[in-house]
């Protein structure tokens, strides 16, 4: 690590003092503050990434900025030109010796992993309430990225990047403009404020924000469904007992209820007075906060809370709250949910899960450790592992970067191109394999039944060990890349042939019953606990689902496995491999079409599907199902040879078409040509689509964004347009003799 004095969270900050009751940040009006983004850096340290400003000349000639940083900066490159691409494989060259440039001293490849609006306003709001104090740098390029994405027509905020403006989105980003300095006289404010208004002001809010307005004290806690720690008394054999609760749901509330039992308010001062007047549609003391428990605008209101729901919060405020809980019950609910909060913290170092769980993390141990414990002071130290810095400003990641997954994804590209032996690409996909070796994760958790946490030693987490949470497609994709390097000539064995076993292990606890793979866990708990969602903005989140794209990730990788150790555990690999095809092909729908759950949607998924089924065999040929995915496929090429799909087919569960991206084609042209699709020519135009698309440098340009959770919330895989389009042409060069380009 370079030794030298830089903003981060707990240097060089806005105010050496904590958070004065009259703000520590000046102001701004709507001329766009901007910091020298020349003087942005990327450090990471196995994994571990964060972003620093140097303030002085001195520390910017010690420490020059990158190609990676330049890269994700928006900053000019000044790379050379390539020889224009005669064949698919010279594409392919192209890309690498592009994309070969971004890659990181562990071996690794970052990116921002954005798309989510409600992300960066639950971190402001952290620092804000446990005093942080929020170095001028980070508070300047926050506000830069938010104003940026602000809408332009309307002026709001939506659930995502790409989506209308919603309550939650401009109530919360708003807000946090005005914490972190926002002038209420800026002209884009007036114009959010308008918005926020026509949407009802901020009672029209889901849950969540509704949550973060009552810490900050610019809402009552009367108008915030209760979310009681007492669930967490409730016996394990209930069937809504949290721990079967999707990991993410439930790691929200436990810090959400333990917050919500303490009824923690930062305490007022002019500014939080002031942001009261302005959120409303009314003074904020005529406000009935009581009345609003429910209120939602029609925007956000994506999943509306069942009448169960409703009653159950009426029983909670009305009837158990004031009458019933007593405070050996309180403070018993309150000691085990901090527990949990704990031992999530210690599990993870103190990264936890998720950047909407670990702010809550934070504020929970504020309470409880205060605000100088080392709880605290270790949560302060790693938030900013969340946070990226790109042209347009500073946002938060969905996680804390997705370094295994997308390494994952190169090395495999590369080896389905055949060019993992060329001694041009040898210390690339070696630095890739000593990062994936170094990743993986060797030890369970401590006490891992009592918190409530999954297998996971042998496997790999979404970004880094030290997250430490198992997911199973990261697990197989980084499995495959491991085996396929280890294989080939040139390549050092690093990852032994017991802890390859062990992430065979782990795969094998994570099956359903239904044969289909989730994503962090099995399944615990029946879908019609849907019943009792009550963060109103999302689907799907309350238990774990079988998925098409984790299926197939586990599917491919037993049986890369099995051809190099195929003794081991046979018949367990041999039955999981039989129910996961079962469920993949039972999860297709008559139109020949699978949803996707974690991309893009139809065509994501359908990709994934495809390989499932191509790997015992099935093809074009001999397989209607297949036959009827193709066909799916090419009913949905766009006239100029790509495929597009929009966000709007989550949300609608049915296809809905935009312009052509590299991505989408890539996935397409991949899963035809998996399926042994006859026809060449729709897979030829789709190619060249691709190639065209390449610029003389050898990268592609951002397009739509790509990913997706929760049907309705979207997010940025930023490298899925090197990464595909690779393995896309490569397969291409392979499969037809790498033909020239006409």
């Amino acid at each position: 690590m370079i030794e030298n004095k830089h903003s981060s969270l707990n240097d060089n900050a806005v105010s050496d003092q904590k958070h004065r009751s009259d703000s520590a940040i000046t102001p701004s009006t709507e001329h766009e503050e901007k910091t020298n983004i020349q003087r942005w850096r990327l450090l990471d340290e196995r994994g571990c990434q964060t972003w620093h400003y140097l303030e002085s000349d001195e520390e910017v000639k010690v420490w020059p900025q990158s190609t990676a940083d330049k890269y994700f900066l928006g900053l000019p490159l000044d790379l050379p030109d390539l020889p224009p691409p005669k064949t698919p494989t010279d594409s392919v060259q192209n890309a690498l010796s592009f994309f070969s440039q971004l890659q990181l001293p562990p071996g690794n490849w970052a990116c921002e992993y954005g798309g989510p609006m409600f992300l960066l306003p639950g971190m402001v709001f952290a620092w804000y309430v446990t005093q942080t104090p929020i170095p001028k740098p980070i508070a300047i390029e926050m506000k830069r990225y938010l104003f940026a994405r602000q809408n332009p027509e309307d002026g709001g905020w939506g659930l995502h990047i790409e989506g209308e403006s919603t309550a939650y989105g401009t109530t919360m980003t708003y807000v946090v403009l005005r914490l972190l300095g926002a002038s209420e006289e800026d002209q884009r404010m007036i114009k959010a404020r308008g918005m926020l208004h026509m949407l009802g002001g901020a009672v029209n809010g889901p849950h969540w924000a509704k949550f973060w307005l009552a810490v900050l004290g610019v809402m009552e806690w009367d108008a915030v469904n209760p979310v009681p720690p007492e669930l967490w008394l409730v016996p394990d054999w209930v069937p809504f007992a949290p721990w079967r609760w999707w990991i993410h749901m439930r790691q929200v509330f436990l810090p959400m209820s333990y917050i919500y039992s303490t009824k923690f308010v930062f305490p007022s001062n002019p500014l939080v007075r002031q942001i009261r007047e302005e959120i409303y549609t009314q003074s904020y003391s005529s406000v009935n906060f009581a009345s609003h428990r429910n209120s939602i605008s029609p925007r956000d209101n994506y999943h509306p809370k069942s009448l169960l729901l409703t009653i159950i919060n009426w029983i909670l405020v009305y009837i158990w709250i004031p009458f019933l809980r007593t405070d050996p019950i309180k403070k018993s609910a309150e000691d085990w949910t901090f527990d949990l909060i704990q031992r999530e913290d210690e599990n993870t170092d103190f990264a936890d899960l998720a950047p909407v769980s670990s702010p809550m993390n934070m504020v929970a141990c504020f309470i409880h450790d205060g605000p100088d414990s080392y709880s605290v002071k270790r949560h302060r130290e790693r938030l900013p592992e969340f946070l990226w810095m790109k042209h347009e400003g500073m946002l938060v990641n969905g996680t804390n970067g997705v370094q295994t997954w997308d390494t994952s994804w190169l090395v495999q590209a590369v080896v389905e191109a055949g060019l993992a032996e060329d001694p041009k690409w040898k210390p690339m996909l070696t630095k890739a394999l000593e990062f994936l070796e170094d990743q993986q994760i060797r030890e369970n958790c401590k006490e891992q039944h009592v918190c409530y946490r999954q297998q996971r030693k042998g496997a790999w987490a979404f970004s880094t060990k030290t997250q430490g949470y198992t997911v199973s497609d990261t697990t197989s994709e980084a499995l495959k890349a491991v085996l396929m390097l280890q294989h080939l000539p040139g390549y050092p064995k690093l990852v032994s042939d017991e802890r390859i076993q062990d992430a065979i292990d782990t795969l094998l606890t994570m099956q359903n019953a239904s044969g289909g793979f989730a994503s962090y866990e099995p399944t615990r708990g029946s879908e019609y606990l849907e019943v009792l969602n009550a963060a109103e903005v999302f689907g799907r989140i309350m238990v774990e689902y079988d998925y098409p794209e984790c299926s197939t990730a586990v599917v491919t990788a037993l049986h890369h496995f099995s051809k190099h150790d195929p003794s081991y555990r046979k018949a367990e690999i041999s039955k999981a491999l039989d129910g996961a095809l079962r469920y993949v092909r039972k999860a297709q729908r008559p139109d020949g079409s699978w949803y996707g759950s974690w991309g893009i949607c139809f065509t994501y998924a359908g990709m994934f599907a495809l390989e499932s089924l191509a790997s015992v065999g099935e093809n074009y040929t001999n397989s209607r199902r297949v036959a009827k995915a193709c066909e799916f496929f090419i009913g949905k090429q766009r006239a100029d040879g790509g495929w597009g799909e929009s966000y709007k087919s989550c949300e609608t569960g049915v296809y809905v078409q935009r312009e052509s991206q590299i991505v989408m084609t890539s996935w397409a042209t991949i899963g035809l040509m998996v399926a042994e699709y006859p026809d060449r020519g729709p897979i030829e135009r789709a190619v060249m689509l691709i190639i065209g698309r390449q610029q003389k440098n050898g990268e592609w340009l951002q397009e739509g964004i790509e990913g997706v959770f929760n049907k309705s919330v979207m997010i940025s895989y930023p490298n899925y347009k090197f990464t595909f389009p690779i393995k896309a042409l490569g397969m291409f060069a392979k499969k037809y003799g790498n033909p020239k380009i006409h």
